[in-house]
């Protein structure tokens, strides 16, 4: 377990963190251009947005003139064009993840509708954008740039239509009651097809010119399902239909649309062939919707992040003049300190910070982790189309290629004196191997994302607005804590809830690749707290160990019943599970982070007068989220490996295996003290005496001996994590912050 030597002299956080340590710790300190870029989305965010929430947007369910002034907003600042290639109009070479995930945070800082606003419209362009023909990325991607002078088009404002009517809307993705159908087919010539559409929930509908719309073939000339582009003006009907009546986001566009339009076939997302008289889409809808979802799910994740970290700084504010104008002088406990006086308020405001710097962590590491990969999925598909390899082809190739990552993973396991240098050499050459090890985080990293950043951060959201007391679901709170904590169920929802991260999330964290690199993170885990003490690492490695006995224990395991502890029915296992992951990944990013800043912040001249104070805080708050990930995790296996056997009863067959009282006295000669080992540890039976008062004998750990030993080795690494809660709370009473919020209440 861990150790601390403390000194009344360790230094203290003096400031809340600045843009140069959010820099270090989410790693793009040396990318200018997305220095730039969350300034001017700053601007916006704190800037017109704030003023319009401050003034009563929120108060009304229509696009009105106010609202869609942000548009020009949007494109002036460059919001707009961040997710645009160079070429198309936009000023950020290479993968955008990174980019629109900080575009996301700095604007749900302030209001998480102007944020889905700004995302929605990308998310109308990511199904042509990741899947589109190159004509059809010309035509809407670089027409979604904002006009430059003297330019005469009307510029591509795009919605995304996938959600159905009640009852199919929250079903699943795979239920599509949009249909399509061809319309016209004249010889030589490309078909007409007559697309019937209507859409739920669509954001962007109040102002969108364009709509990627998924349907399901309705014509034996049509194969399977596909998206399918419309366009304002296409002949027929065109209806934005109704505003949605949200208690939330009221600064994006919501509207129930209903198209019903005749569009030419080359409008299907990525193109289409013919055969046999039949129009065979190159993508599925469910093709196209998965190559989107994957990315943008992370950006809605720390959405919610930004919310409880931009909480913080009200909740100070609040507390330490919770008591001014009444009794109390300047100068006295009660004027200067407030209710930071109280321990308890202390306490939840720190695992209100935690979880924030948890969740933005977790959550800016999956953009970084699919800023990495989209090249390589691309070079991935162009090896693959090279080769011929295709549907089950392909996929038989990259189950391949994983037994050789695999092998790479285990070589890199080794100290680095017993790897073949060669052999790893040669493995990191291959595409396909470097392919498949980040794809397989990639699958775990965004539903975990998604799930724990929006499911707990709206938990813990509350938790901020209940600090604030009643001031908290008031309209003018400051920082609008009670409409963000509102916003935020919302977000649970979207691109899928909970149900379907988990769902995800139960297929590939068993996955063989990921899984070994989870065993590689705990021996991590465990040199990280031999190199830096307190901050909770330690406490983690032994959660993750008990995690993933857990999962290889319930691959075999069975119920009371006989039944298999492991089927993608059993969610009862799988989904708590999932559950548990998603707090271990999130507080091993912190972590990760906190010792980036410690390594590379020292280089830095303008962190030096209070980095020290500033990192001896973040420990803190790790050790303390490390602390409170330690429960849960050990709370949700120990329920799973011993929910499922069947409590002894009072039968011939249970109290065998008591100890008789006889028994015991003969043999105390043989082994002193066994009898009262036995009696503190079991059940015995005396003779001619009724069995005790309870349910039936104590339990047995027979093959779970190990389970038993890890959990109670966890319990003793949680030594020293409410001292270092006791610090960060200090902390707080001690932080400066402004007279005020930089942006209007």
């Amino acid at each position: 377990m861990e150790t601390l030597v403390e000194s009344k002299n360790t230094a203290t956080l003096q400031t809340l963190p600045s843009d140069e340590i959010r820099q270090i710790m989410w790693r793009f300190a040396d990318r200018y251009e997305l220095h730039m870029l969350v300034q001017a989305a700053r601007g916006v965010a704190r800037g017109p947005v704030a003023r319009l929430v401050a003034n009563g947007g929120r108060n009304s369910h229509e696009w009105n003139a106010e609202k869609n002034a942000l548009l020009k907003h949007y494109d002036e600042s460059g919001i707009t064009a961040a997710a645009l290639e160079p070429e198309m109009g936009g000023f950020i070479a290479g993968p955008k993840n990174l980019a629109l995930a900080l575009l996301a945070f700095e604007l749900a800082w302030v209001d998480a509708g102007a944020a889905t606003g700004s995302l929605a419209g990308n998310l109308g362009l990511a199904p042509i954008h990741e899947r589109g023909t190159p004509a059809q990325r010309e035509k809407y991607v670089a027409g979604a740039a904002p006009l430059k002078p003297g330019e005469n088009r009307k510029q591509v404002r795009a919605a995304f239509a996938l959600t159905e009517p009640i009852p199919f809307v929250g079903v699943e993705t795979g239920m599509l009651a949009g249909k399509v159908r061809v319309s016209e087919w004249k010889e030589g010539e490309e078909p007409i097809l007559h697309v019937d559409k209507r859409g739920r929930f669509i954001t962007n509908m109040g102002f969108a010119n364009v709509v990627t719309a998924a349907v399901n073939s309705d014509d034996p000339r049509i194969k399977g399902s596909c998206m399918v582009i419309l366009e304002e003006g296409d002949p027929g009907v065109w209806d934005r239909g109704t505003p949605t009546k949200k208690l939330v986001h009221q600064l994006s566009s919501t509207n129930d649309p209903v198209f019903n339009l005749k569009v030419p076939a080359h409008r299907i997302v990525g193109g289409y062939t013919v055969k046999d008289g039949v129009i065979i889409p190159n993508y599925s809808h469910s093709e196209v919707i998965e190559a989107v979802f994957r990315r943008t799910r992370v950006t809605v994740g720390l959405m919610t992040s930004a919310k409880l970290l931009s909480a913080v700084e009200p909740v100070i504010l609040y507390q330490r003049r919770r008591f001014r104008g009444g009794e109390g002088a300047p100068g006295t406990p009660r004027y200067e300190f407030g209710i930071q006086q109280k321990e308890d308020a202390l306490h939840r405001l720190v695992d209100v910070w935690a979880t924030g710097e948890a969740s933005a962590s977790l959550g800016f590491y999956a953009a970084r982790l699919f800023d990495e990969l989209d090249p390589l999925e691309r070079e991935k598909d162009a090896l693959l189309a090279g080769k011929n390899l295709t549907g089950r082809a392909a996929i038989k190739e990259l189950a391949r290629k994983q037994a050789e990552a695999m092998e790479l993973v285990k070589l890199n396991s080794l100290p680095v004196g017993e790897r073949d240098l060669k052999r790893v050499e040669e493995l990191e050459a291959d595409l396909l191997v470097r392919y498949g090890i980040l794809d397989s985080l990639a699958n775990v990293f965004c539903p975990a994302c998604k799930l724990w950043n929006t499911g707990h951060g709206a938990n813990m959201m509350r938790e901020a607005v209940s600090l604030m007391g009643g001031y908290g679901v008031t309209e003018d709170c400051p920082g609008f804590l009670g409409q963000k904590w509102m916003d935020a169920q919302l977000e649970a929802t979207y691109e899928g809830p909970e149900a379907v991260q988990r769902l995800q999330l139960s297929i590939t964290m068993t996955n063989e690749l990921f899984l070994a690199q989870f065993k590689q993170w705990i021996a991590g885990m465990r040199r990280l707290a031999g190199e830096r003490p307190g901050t909770g690492a330690c406490t983690l490695a032994s959660a993750m160990q008990l995690w993933l006995w857990t999962i290889n224990h319930i691959m075999t395991a069975k119920d009371a019943d006989g039944a298999k502890l492991f089927h993608k029915t059993r969610q009862g296992v799988t989904f708590p599970l999932a559950d548990a992951l998603c707090w271990l990944l999130a507080a091993r990013q912190f972590i990760l982070d906190v010792a980036e800043l410690e390594q590379q912040g020292a280089e830095n001249p303008a962190l030096a007068e209070g980095l020290p104070g500033t990192i001896n805080f973040f420990n803190d708050l790790a050790h303390v989220q490390c602390a409170r990930t330690a429960g849960e995790v050990s709370r949700i296996t120990a329920e799973i490996v011993f929910g499922y056997n069947r409590h002894p009863a009072w039968d011939e067959t249970s109290c065998h295996a008591c100890y008789c009282a006889e028994e015991l006295e003969s043999l105390e000669g043989l082994i002193p003290g066994i009898d009262d080992s036995a009696r503190a540890y079991s059940d015995v039976s005396e003779t001619g005496a009724d069995h005790p008062c309870k349910a039936g004998p104590c339990v047995k750990f027979y093959g779970l001996e190990n389970f038993v030993r890890l959990r109670a080795k966890l319990d003793g690494c949680l030594t020293g994590c409410r001292l270092a809660k006791d610090r960060a709370a200090e902390s707080l009473t001690k932080v400066m912050t402004r007279e005020a919020l930089d942006y209007p209440v």
